[in-house]
Parts: C-alpha cells; sequence; structure tokens
C-alpha cells in the first residue's frame, strides 16, 4: 500500500519529452513485454474499416495513433489526419495532443515529425503511458508502418520480481532517459512502495526488495534483488 506522502507520477510544469519518458516508458515496456507474451511471432493483421487488428484467432479493437514513413523518416500523428481515418479511431491520439498542447511538448502535438525507428517507439511508449493503454503494435503496409494502440483482457500482466528489475535494466540502458525518475516513476506506477536515499533507492514489493545505486549525475551503479523465498 503506498504512502499517503508518496507523490503521485503525473505530468508537471517545465517536463520536458525526456523526463515524460522517464516517468512513463519503463512501464509502457513493461507492458509491451505482456503483449509478446501473449502473441509470441505471431504478425498483426491490421483492418482499419473495422477498426481492428488480429493476432491468428486473436481479435483487438484498436485506436489508431499514427503512421510512419520510414522512406521520408517522418512520425504523422493520426489526429493531423481525421480525414483518412475518421474520428472514432483517433480518440487516442487526440488525448496525446491534448497532452501536449497543455503541457507545451511539441513532440505530442506537432502534427509531423522527423524521425527514426527508436524515436518512434519513444512516442508510441508515452502514448501508451499518458493514455493508460496496455500496448501498442506496428502494422507495416503500402510502405508506411501504422502504429496502433489497445486495451484487451486478454493481455495478462506478469509482474514477477525477475522481470521488474529486467524491465528497468532494460529501459535504463537502451533509452535516453533520467534513471533515477524512471526507477521511482516505475516503482509507484506498478503500485509497489518506493524509499529514495542518497545514493540509492529502494522498490518494496511484498516483502522483496529492488535497490538500485545512482551516481552523483543520476546513473545507475548497480542493481540488486532480494527475494523474500531466497
Amino acid at each position: 500500500m503506498k504512502a499517503k506522502f508518496e507523490k503521485p507520477v503525473e505530468i508537471e510544469e517545465e517536463d520536458t519529452f525526456k523526463t515524460i519518458l522517464s516517468k512513463y516508458g519503463a512501464l509502457a515496456l513493461d507492458k509491451q513485454e505482456n503483449l509478446s507474451e501473449l502473441i509470441g511471432e505471431t504478425v498483426g493483421e491490421l483492418d482499419i474499416e473495422e477498426g481492428k487488428i488480429s493476432f491468428g484467432d486473436i481479435e483487438i479493437p484498436v485506436q489508431i495513433l499514427s503512421f510512419y514513413n520510414p522512406d521520408l523518416r517522418q512520425w504523422s500523428w493520426a489526429w493531423d489526419n481525421e480525414d483518412i481515418f475518421g474520428k472514432d479511431l483517433i480518440q487516442t491520439a487526440f488525448k496525446v495532443k491534448e497532452f501536449g498542447d497543455n503541457f507545451n511538448i511539441p513532440e505530442l502535438n506537432t502534427p509531423v515529425l522527423n524521425a527514426d525507428i527508436n524515436d518512434c517507439h519513444t512516442l508510441a511508449m508515452v502514448a501508451i503511458g499518458l493514455c493508460n493503454m496496455d500496448a501498442y503494435y506496428a502494422v507495416s503496409e503500402e510502405g508506411l508502418d501504422i502504429y496502433v494502440v489497445f486495451n484487451s483482457d486478454l493481455i495478462k500482466e506478469n509482474n514477477s520480481l525477475i522481470k521488474f528489475r529486467d524491465t528497468f535494466y532494460t529501459f535504463q540502458k537502451n533509452f535516453r532517459i533520467y534513471p533515477q525518475i524512471a526507477f521511482e516513476s516505475y516503482t509507484k506506477l506498478k503500485g509497489y512502495g518506493f524509499k529514495p536515499h542518497d545514493d540509492f533507492a529502494v522498490a518494496k514489493i511484498g516483502e522483496s526488495r529492488i535497490i538500485v545505486g545512482f551516481t552523483e549525475r543520476g546513473n545507475v551503479t548497480r542493481i540488486l534483488m532480494y527475494d523474500e523465498e531466497d
């Protein structure tokens, strides 16, 4: 149970896109791993007219987030393409734009962005974090990558201690973020207890603990796991 004095995870004035990614990205990566456990190597097939994506026998209603042109290296938000997708399929994209407008985040309210494939993933990760979606997926069609987001009861959470540790390690290693913000936010968004110290912080998961050490500049020095079952 969270202590009442703990500061919740939310966007604040002056937050940059990097800060927002730091806050919501680890949980988004966690969710993507849950999706992978459901679909494995199955390639998704998108039916825009029906507003759904299929993974074999699994069908899930979707929202269109964006499309990406890899030749032009351009990400185009779906909220700027209502004439293509229709209003109903881009409600989540509009929510993302609203965050961008309210907090002056150009990455979220600029219609077209110059981006590489890594940028696409960070934009999609932020989107599912802000809009509380379960996952995103990119479908390649006619030279474009169409990014969709969705919720589904079929996607089950894996809340193992090892997964939490490994997800945070992967996130702070592979993305340009603020690791201290990321660890605190990931811990709190998962509903775990969080306790900061001068040069380390602790995630309390039942009787188990994940301890992350930090340098003065906020970089990770070590990640330790103490499992109650050990």
